[in-house]
C-alpha cells in the first residue's frame, strides 16, 4: 500500500502504463478485423463497407488517443519521478 500521495500516482501511473499496451493491441485487433470484414468477407455488400469505413475511421481515432494518452503517462513519469 502506498504511504504518502507520491506513491499512490506512482502505482496508478504504473498500472496505467500496463494497460496501455494491451489496450493498443486490442485496438488494432478490432482495427484489422473491422477491416476484413467489410472489405474482405462482405466487400461486394455497401452498407457492410460504409460500417467497415466508420469502423476504421474509429480504430484509427482511437489510436491516436492512445498515443496521446502514452505520452501524456512519459510526461508525468518523467517530470513526477
Amino acid at each position: 500500500m502506498p504511504t504518502n500521495f507520491s506513491e499512490l500516482i506512482g502505482k496508478f501511473i504504473e498500472l496505467l502504463t500496463m494497460l496501455v499496451p494491451i489496450v493498443f493491441a486490442l485496438t488494432i485487433i478490432v482495427l484489422f478485423w473491422g477491416i476484413i470484414k467489410a472489405w474482405i468477407i462482405n466487400g461486394g455488400d455497401e452498407t457492410a463497407v460504409a460500417e467497415g469505413k466508420k469502423m476504421a475511421v474509429a480504430g484509427i481515432i482511437a489510436l491516436v488517443l492512445m498515443v496521446g494518452i502514452w505520452g501524456l503517462l512519459g510526461i508525468l513519469q518523467r517530470s513526477l519521478f
